[in-house]
């Protein structure tokens, strides 16, 4: 098990750029299976996850070119169907969080699939319902296979278009059902859609493989199935996710920093959650430039209430940030309350940011209160264990700004979303030394 060394209380300079989004690559990744002609994508981030995800379909027949750093061919003219419902295949399937994605395209595609509970983090419950009862609505049958410990989804013919409205906005839930009802018959509409940028990107490189998808962005979409698809390119947006951890680590080091190439406009709210922490941040051209700041005050409510954090559907604030902004608010003045809604054991990491001097009070699993120490106290270099990718980085985070040295262990977790944190950061000031 590798883990980093960080040398803590250096403060940053210069620029970084963040890596093409994690998420939307899983997703677009394996819409590649809905045809046997080409899909080429560009910016793809080479981290652990995307790189099993890719493993695991070279696996099942799919044809893999890479032609340079991030841009890869996928030609899935010959799938090995007795593969993809073997045990060992979905034993496969079950260590990779990423998988799940890989559902709907075969269901729809060949007409057979197994859902095994996904791996990944340890982030508490992850519901796998919305995905199986969306297919179950496009005409599939949902036994369980105990054999397998995984759901064994069938459909006799063609999936048949039809009304759904999803019980929860789900992310992947929603990426799923759309890639399986492209190719059903007839028209289905998905209300309570997630309108997540990744949604919008994986309907988008659809719609260019010949589906007929409306009310891209919204949460109410229809989709109207096609008999086949074909090869196209696509280009996977930055991710977010960096944007912001970028942005909390400057605030936390007293840094200046630049953020090259964001696409500002596919932020959403996550430059304002920022600026609420007293974070100065500012646009140039498709760049974030944040100045090194004395103090960063935070906002309360117009009424004098203490500030409050809580993830929420798109455009709302995405849960994957949450442990950054927590983390940041540790060297801020005042006070937040962070709200975790949707994972009940993602907020646990922060007995290790106690441990290390943070005043932080954990209400619940879902609440913890942060009282900013406004830099007139460092944290404590220590020992710490990364549970998933988000707690992952906002650990390193927290051990960058530490006086003394910290170790980081089961970082795996973070190269699971972060591609070559360590190097990275290192060009811009950071003392991370991998073990």
């Amino acid at each position: 098990m590798s883990s980093f060394v960080v040398e803590g209380g250096h403060r940053l300079s210069g620029s970084i750029s963040p890596q093409g989004a994690k998420n939307e690559a899983l997703e677009v990744i394996s819409a590649a299976l809905l045809t046997p002609g080409e899909v080429r994508i560009g910016n793809i981030p080479e981290i652990l996850d995307v790189r099993n995800l890719i493993s695991l379909l070279e696996g099942m027949g799919v044809k893999v070119v890479r032609h340079a750093k991030g841009d890869y061919s996928f030609t899935a003219s010959h799938i090995n169907e007795f593969y993809v419902s073997s045990a060992e295949f979905v034993e496969k399937c079950s260590r990779l969080r990423g998988s799940v994605m890989v559902v709907g395209p075969l269901l729809a595609r060949f007409g057979l699939a197994y859902f095994p509970k996904p791996g990944g983090d340890k982030i508490g419950r992850r519901r796998v319902d919305t995905h199986i009862d969306g297919f179950m609505k496009l005409g599939a049958d949902c036994s369980y296979d105990t054999s397998r410990c995984a759901y064994k989804l069938t459909s006799h013919g063609p999936l048949k278009g039809s009304y759904m409205l999803l019980d929860e906005a789900s992310v992947t839930g929603t990426a799923n059902i759309v890639m399986a009802a492209v190719l059903a018959e007839g028209v289905t509409t998905i209300y309570n859609a997630a309108c997540e940028p990744y949604v919008q990107q994986l309907c988008r490189l659809l719609s260019a493989m010949g589906a007929k998808i409306e009310g891209i962005g919204s949460n109410l979409l229809k989709i109207t199935g096609v008999k086949e698809l074909h090869g196209a390119t696509h280009t996977v947006l930055p991710d977010m996710i960096e944007v912001g951890s970028f942005i909390g680590m400057a605030a936390i080091n007293r840094s200046e920093l630049t953020i090259t190439d964001v696409h500002f406009d596919e932020l959403g709210i996550i430059p304002e959650c920022f600026r609420r922490l007293g974070i100065r941040l500012e646009q140039r051209g498709d760049d974030i430039w944040i100045p090194e700041q004395e103090s960063y005050i935070i906002e309360s409510f117009i009424d004098g209430s203490i500030m409050t954090m809580a993830d929420a559907p798109w455009p709302g604030l995405t849960p994957d940030l949450l442990s950054v902004l927590l983390v940041t608010a540790v060297q801020c003045r005042g006070s937040v309350l962070i709200h975790q809604k949707m994972f009940e054991s993602r907020l646990f990491f922060v007995d290790k940011l106690i441990d290390m001097g943070a005043q932080i009070i954990l209400c619940d699993p879902h609440r913890a209160v942060v009282i900013g120490h406004d830099h007139r106290m460092q944290l404590r270099g220590g020992r710490l264990t990364s549970p998933d990718i988000r707690a992952g980085i906002a650990m390193l985070l927290a051990a960058m700004s530490a006086s003394g040295t910290s170790v980081i262990e089961n970082i795996e977790q973070i190269d699971r979303g972060y591609e070559n944190i360590d190097t990275r950061l290192n060009a811009i000031g950071a003392r991370i030394t991998r073990q």
